[in-house]
């Protein structure tokens, strides 16, 4: 079956992401992978599974309005990758299973692929294209921008409940928007900040728990969550919600 990759840029080449070497554990958990640092995100309306390159050779902002399992999803796929993540969270107790799936050492301390921090300006790990880095931001729907991807192989996923007038800005500025199912006023709020004909609007309102539309420049494509069994172990099922 053929992949196809979801291509999206604001601000000039994509870039793409290179291939990166973890446990074979790991990489278990997480198939079937994307084509050279591609993450598969879901399939298509005929089944053919959609890569995005969420790590890439410039500085990238990812929003997401939706629930925690596809912020998790994402954030678990980049770890596949061998992705240092970073998860700025008021609510840790949400992202443990990250840190349990990354693993142990050899001396039993948790291997240091995950980071969960506060909501606080820290020092981050320094990105390279042999070692990238994503940083979740989740404050909640009025985020504060504390960790804006200032160079290459940082990415920031913003996780939005929802949708909120005062955030059109974080939105805007996003390379990549991931929308789950929203409620009516919600998909109209979405339809005045990118411009959507009524047609997108309405699906925005009947997307199903695996449905997401990945939004973009000139990109709107919906698609449907793949989830793996050990996925799925890690996360539970697939739902929209948290």
């Amino acid at each position: 079956m053929s992949s196809s990759r979801i291509a999206y840029s604001q601000r000039g080449d994509a870039g793409v992401a290179p291939e990166f070497l973890v446990s074979p554990a790991m990489l278990d958990v997480v198939s079937p992978s994307g084509d050279r640092g591609g993450m598969v995100l879901g399939s298509g309306m005929k089944g053919e599974p959609l890569t995005i390159s969420v790590l890439r050779s410039a500085p990238t902002r990812v929003v997401m309005v939706g629930g925690l399992y596809l912020a998790r999803q994402v954030a678990l796929r980049a770890m596949a990758t061998g992705a240092s993540v970073v998860i700025a969270t008021g609510r840790p107790a949400a992202w443990q299973m990250l840190v349990r799936a990354a693993g142990q050492l050899p001396d039993g301390r948790p291997v240091p692929l995950v980071q969960i921090r506060r909501l606080s300006p820290v020092e981050l790990p320094r990105p390279t294209e042999d070692s990238p880095l994503l940083v979740v931001h989740d404050e909640g729907h009025l985020p504060h921008d504390l960790f804006p991807p200032r160079s290459p192989w940082q990415t920031t996923l913003y996780v939005l409940p929802y949708l909120h007038p005062n955030a059109t800005a974080t939105a805007n500025a996003a390379d990549l928007v991931l929308l789950q199912r929203m409620p009516v006023g919600q998909a109209q709020l979405a339809a005045r900040v990118w411009r959507l004909p009524p047609p997108m609007m309405q699906q925005l309102t009947t997307l199903k728990d695996d449905g997401v539309v990945a939004l973009g420049h000139n990109l709107w494509r919906p698609l449907r969550l793949i989830t793996t069994k050990k996925e799925q172990e890690i996360l539970g099922p697939v739902r929209r919600g948290d």
